[in-house]
């Protein structure tokens, strides 16, 4: 009892140290949701803001794949680990790091899921962020519950999908499971939609369009944006080589300025809210 009180303390005193937690989660897998938590961390960290990302997928985290940090180990410290550097104001921490194998399966039940969750944000030297995004693995399950019930002063959440009626059946229960949390929706991000034909230039809506920003009205909360489909992310991140490393290349392409643009409603949003409850 006296462990886990000081367990706590620890990770009270650890979170402290982060002025704004971003929490990102899909309501189904493969809707490229680590994807967007990488580049969202990035657009933040390209603002100057330093920027913390946490993959809390314990049995398929991608993020350090994503990221190209997949060969890297964190180093450890009296208090724990220290995460490992992406770039000047972007470092990452996620289960992948710390595993001897990257094949390794993580076959735990819920309590020590519950315990690493715990560790990873407890013992973890974050040390002074403007930003942690906390990347969730699909579904409402064990490890959503224990990232949302640990941080119970994030700044919201963020809901990604993709246009098509299957996923948008999953993001209307994140957003219920959300709201039922007491976390507020910063908002919905649809992700692949539209692809823009490099010989024609048109966009063609491979999976239907808008499905997204429909989601947001009638659930009554933002949306922020869409992400067209873009090939050179998805090759990127197979090879392990972020595309935001050619920044310029990115930065110009249709998705840099979709993610700059939703970067940008997350931070109103954010603004919004503090001068709210100031005025309150």
């Amino acid at each position: 009892m006296q462990q886990k009180k000081m367990n706590d303390q620890k990770l009270t005193e650890n979170l402290k140290k982060i002025k704004h937690k971003i929490i990102v989660l899909s309501g189904k897998g493969g809707v490229g949701k680590s994807t967007v938590s990488a580049y969202l961390a990035y657009a933040l960290s390209e603002k100057g803001h330093m920027v913390g990302i946490l993959d809390s997928d314990l049995h398929g985290p991608t993020i350090p794949k994503i990221l190209g940090i997949e060969d890297e180990k964190p180093q450890g410290s009296k208090n724990g680990f220290k995460p490992v550097d992406v770039s000047e104001n972007l470092k990452a921490m996620s289960m992948g790091l710390l595993l001897n194998e990257k094949d390794t399966p993580v076959i735990w039940r819920g309590p020590m899921k519950m315990g690493a969750i715990r560790q990873l944000l407890g013992d973890v030297e974050w040390g002074e962020l403007d930003f942690l995004i906390i990347d969730l693995p699909p579904g409402t399950g064990d490890e959503p519950l224990s990232v949302i019930q640990l941080i119970p002063d994030s700044d919201g959440a963020v809901v990604v999908t993709t246009p098509q009626d299957v996923a948008l059946v999953s993001v209307r229960k994140s957003i219920n499971f959300v709201k039922k949390m007491n976390i507020d929706v910063i908002g919905i991000v649809e992700n692949m939609s539209g692809f823009i034909c490099p010989n024609c230039k048109k966009e063609i809506n491979i999976f239907k369009k808008d499905g997204g920003k429909n989601a947001a009205e009638d659930l009554h909360v933002d949306f922020l944006g869409s992400i067209p489909i873009e090939p050179n992310i998805v090759l990127s991140a197979d090879k392990g080589e972020p595309l935001f490393e050619k920044s310029n290349k990115f930065s110009n392409s249709k998705a840099g300025t979709s993610f700059k643009k939703i970067v940008e409603k997350i931070e109103e949003n954010i603004k919004n809210k503090k001068e709210l409850n100031e005025n309150a």
